[in-house]
């Protein structure tokens, strides 16, 4: 019977209603190309927390059977919750702290971590997070994503949606490979697929107030060395921008910088500069974690 309760409150049951709330995203389609995603940025968070790469052993939850493996073909269609504060801070089925302001999600057999693709079937909005924790057993429901997470699908408020979830191959092994030091090579970066979907959320204008406060250590530039940004992104409205920047200022110097394309003017959101790329990258990890899934490191 101990083992029962044990179990149940490690693999917890969620049956979470709708909560009000207000979050409101504007979209922009201004957005100059995408660069690498930096997965080694993700490996340091993961490990500085605690985490590691596992996928478990079957177990039972009130009587039903769940059998854990590595399915990188894995592609559903179902029901989505969303868990929030009575969830925070606390260890994850890998070992992290789960931050329910950050984009991750519970799963019930794909491997901790790995990185799936959820698309809210209602609205058409596409969102990248990364599974780190076991669940939803309640009603059904195919995975269970962090409060931001929701809100930005565009189900928060509803709290549920039909989605389809997908395994990302390439990421989730790559991530796999980085934690477990079994990578041949040590690329800089990984590069996510670039899908022009409209939907999928871009840079944004945000209105939530998380404190994530980025502790980087700039060093001093080598004659002979190039500085290196975190652009987060490129508007053709410089209040868009502005706001961006505002909104990113806690993750360390931000500024906004206008340029000419063409034709066009503009206005870049950048924070730096940094003149050691893992610090640089940390910074990113942060940003991306934030939602704003088009920043990427640039050099001057």
């Amino acid at each position: 019977m101990k083992t029962i309760i044990k179990n149940i409150r490690k693999y917890r049951i969620l049956a979470l209603l709708p909560l009000l709330s207000s979050f409101v995203v504007a979209c922009s389609s201004d957005m100059e190309s995408r660069d690498g995603y930096n997965h080694y940025a993700q490996v340091r968070r993961i490990k500085n927390q605690g985490g590691v790469y596992k996928v478990g052993k079957p177990y039972k939850i009130l009587g039903t059977w769940y059998y854990p493996k590595e399915d990188y073909k894995y592609s559903e269609v179902g029901v989505a919750s969303w868990y929030g504060s009575d969830f925070h801070n606390k260890k994850t089925a890998n070992g992290e702290k789960y931050d329910m302001n950050t984009l991750t999600a519970a799963h019930r057999t794909l491997p901790l971590p790995s990185v799936v693709r959820v698309t809210n079937l209602e609205n058409g909005r596409s969102l990248i997070l990364r599974v780190n924790d076991r669940g939803p057993y309640a009603k059904n429901r195919i995975i269970d994503i962090s409060k931001r997470g929701a809100a930005l699908l565009g189900y928060q408020t509803q709290g549920t949606a039909k989605v389809r979830v997908e395994i990302m191959e390439k990421e989730s092994k790559a991530l796999k490979a980085a934690l477990l030091g079994t990578e041949k090579s040590n690329p800089r970066a990984y590069t996510i697929a670039n899908k022009k979907d409209k939907n999928t959320i871009r840079p944004m204008q945000l209105t939530s107030n998380i404190p994530q406060n980025a502790k980087v250590s700039e060093k001093k530039q080598s004659s002979n060395k190039k500085q290196v940004f975190v652009q987060a992104g490129s508007f053709s409205q410089e209040n868009l921008a502005a706001d961006l920047r505002s909104k990113l200022s806690k993750f360390g110097t931000s500024k906004v910088s206008s340029a000419n394309v063409g034709n066009s003017t503009f206005y870049r959101v950048r924070l730096g500069p940094y003149y050691d790329e893992n610090d640089a990258s940390e910074v990113l990890a942060k940003v991306r974690d934030y939602g704003v899934y088009e920043a990427k490191l640039v050099r001057d």
